[in-house]
C-alpha cells in the first residue's frame, strides 16, 4: 500500500467525500438497514452541497487518505468546538471514517497523525471526540492512540437518542 497519501481536501473532492462518509456511515450505524431517521440524516449532514461549503469556508477542516489519487477515508476536524462535559473550548475530531476494504492498513492511524500534527501546528494542546459507545472498534482504536473517555452525552437523531463516549488526548 505505498500510494497513499494524505492532504486537505478541496472542492473537487466534494462529490467524492460526500460518498465516503454515506457509505461508510450506513456500513458502521445501519445495522438495522436505512431508516428514513438514518437516511434523513445523512442526505441532509453528507450532502455534495454541505461538505463543499465546508471546505469553502474552511479548508483545513477535512484531511483526507487517498489511494492512488481516489479518497479511502476522511478526518474532519473542528478548530473551535466546546466541550460537553467540560464546558471549554477545544479542538474536535468530528469525524474519521475509512472505507471498510482500506480497515487494519494503517489508514485511521495515519488520518489521526496528521490531524494531531495539524492541530499542534495550530497551537491546539488537546484533543476531544466523540464515539457511540457501541462501536466498540473505534473506542479501542482511539484508547491504543492514548484517548481516554471523560464523560457521556447524547447523540439527538429525529425522535432516537444515541449515547456517546467523550475521549479526550493531551497533544504533545
Amino acid at each position: 500500500m505505498n500510494k497513499i497519501s494524505y492532504k486537505k481536501a478541496g472542492i473537487d473532492d466534494s462529490i467524492r467525500i460526500s460518498v465516503l462518509l454515506k457509505t461508510v456511515y450506513i456500513e458502521v450505524y445501519a445495522t438495522e438497514g436505512i431508516t428514513f431517521e438514518f437516511a434523513n440524516f445523512i442526505e441532509k449532514r453528507f450532502s455534495n452541497d454541505h461538505i463543499k461549503k465546508i471546505i469553502k469556508n474552511n479548508p483545513d477542516q477535512f484531511l483526507i487518505a487517498y489511494y492512488d489519487d481516489n479518497p479511502i477515508g476522511v478526518a474532519e476536524l473542528l478548530f473551535n468546538s466546546n466541550c460537553p462535559i467540560r464546558k471549554i473550548s477545544t479542538s474536535e475530531l468530528s469525524k474519521l471514517y475509512v472505507l471498510k476494504r482500506f480497515n487494519g492498513k494503517g489508514i485511521g492511524y495515519g488520518l489521526m497523525l496528521a490531524s494531531e500534527k495539524l492541530l499542534k501546528e495550530k497551537g491546539f494542546k488537546e484533543l476531544n471526540l466523540e464515539v457511540y459507545i457501541g462501536n466498540v472498534h473505534a473506542i479501542s482504536f482511539y484508547e491504543k492512540l492514548g484517548y481516554q473517555k471523560i464523560g457521556k452525552v447524547d447523540f439527538p437523531m429525529e425522535k432516537n437518542i444515541y449515547e456517546n463516549w467523550v475521549m479526550n488526548k493531551k497533544l504533545k
